[in-house]
């Protein structure tokens, strides 16, 4: 009865009363403590160098990193009792630094897990950390080995599923077969969508991606997609050098043009330039011609991806020829198939700025090249997703 009363609306005890608003209080000092970090995209990213300029002689082939967000704003700061135990973060093969940079920024341990392969070839997953009611993270990129790769991940998620976690998600910074998104001719397959239908029914709940190949693509899962661009990192790195007043962005080719277009807009409004290319085969390009003026500017190519570097070195070759004054090639993936190293290293490119979104080897390393960290992109987005916010706003 006297509960019955105290719900219809009878006035509380000053004990209870008193209670409830230390209990309040208490709920929302711990909620304040929960603040999403910020996006760490501006100012506050270490540059490279102190004094380094385009065209001038700077130090090249370092990796350029982020440095830690304010301590206010970052999970680490807080108690571990304190943090929330409900994130899971795992990490495959195929890009571990990156995803202890994410698991840092976000100031959670990455978990346990342990994965080997048996004398055949075969890949053994085993979680060493329970997960049952948790969100899962796990970052994988599909790079080479793709299929090896893109099989751990699958594994991965079976792990997961059967450990009862709450939801997986797979943030995948380089997507393979991405370009495998249509039928070029009879009888093809669209691998895209072979590998969006693998990770479905494979367990995942929702799949993180970054500056996918195809935006069509994304239309191939039938799960939440959240789609990353690794722009911020490069335009915020261009933006710490004293660049030219005369630059032009340049698409490599016309399937580009509105990444590029995108890009130039960023980058204090620049003037666009596209190259026309006719390709023959796979992995194989001829340039036909350019649209719009180069000469004496300094020319920034634009690209999600440079595989062989057939197409950007082509580029750039006839960039020169139309009296660019230097070329730069900025892409978010480097995959560097054979023979991109000759090819980039060859003295026709001022610099080449890239992610981390795949792990370069030793051998893959060359004096022009830089390479940015997307770590606090990535982490910011698992954020988000975690605590059910916008993505799109990392990016506004």
């Amino acid at each position: 009865m006297a509960s019955t009363a105290a719900a219809a609306g009878t006035p509380s005890s000053p004990l209870l009363s008193s209670r409830r608003r230390s209990v309040s209080s208490s709920f929302r000092a711990a909620a304040s403590r929960f603040r999403p970090p910020r996006c760490v995209l501006g100012s506050e990213q270490l540059r490279v160098a102190e004094g380094k300029r385009m065209g001038g002689g700077e130090p090249r082939g370092a990796a350029w990193t982020p440095k830690a967000p304010a301590q206010e704003a970052r999970l680490a700061a807080l108690p571990r009792e304190a943090r929330d135990s409900r994130m899971k973060i795992f990490s495959g093969t195929a890009n571990r630094p990156l995803s202890q940079e994410i698991a840092a920024y976000l100031g959670v341990d990455l978990g346990k897990i342990l994965i080997k392969r048996f004398a055949d070839g075969e890949i053994y997953v085993q979680l060493q950390e329970s997960v049952r009611g948790c969100d899962v993270f796990l970052v994988q990129p599909t790079c080479s080995p793709v299929n090896e790769n893109l099989m751990e991940l699958f594994i991965m998620i079976d792990a997961c599923r059967r450990a009862s976690a709450r939801s997986i998600t797979v943030v995948i910074p380089y997507f393979g077969y991405a370009r495998a998104d249509r039928k070029a001719q009879g009888r093809e397959p669209i691998t895209a969508k072979l590998a969006a239908n693998l990770l479905t029914e494979a367990g995942s709940d929702r799949v993180i991606v970054c500056d996918i190949h195809s935006t069509q693509a994304l239309g191939y899962f039938d799960i939440p997609v959240d789609h990353i661009y690794g722009q911020p990192v490069i335009l915020d790195y261009l933006a710490s050098k004293t660049i030219s007043e005369d630059l032009v962005v340049v698409s490599p080719d016309v399937g580009g043009v509105v990444r590029a277009r995108a890009f130039a807009k960023k980058l204090f409004d620049a003037p666009l330039a596209i190259v026309d290319k006719r390709r023959q085969g796979h992995n194989m390009s001829e340039v036909m011609h350019l649209i719009g003026d180069v000469k004496g500017k300094v020319a920034i190519m634009v690209d999600d991806m440079i595989d062989t570097a057939g197409t950007i070195t082509s580029a750039a070759a006839l960039l020169k020829q139309e009296g660019a004054e230097a070329v730069y090639a900025c892409c978010t993936h480097a995959v560097f198939s054979p023979p991109a190293i000759e090819r980039l290293s060859g003295g026709i490119f001022e610099e080449v700025i890239v992610t981390n979104s795949i792990l370069l080897p030793d051998d893959k390393c060359f004096p022009q090249l830089t390479v940015l960290s997307m770590a606090n992109l990535v982490a910011e987005t698992i954020w988000h997703v975690h605590r059910d916010g916008s993505v799109s706003s990392i990016f506004q």
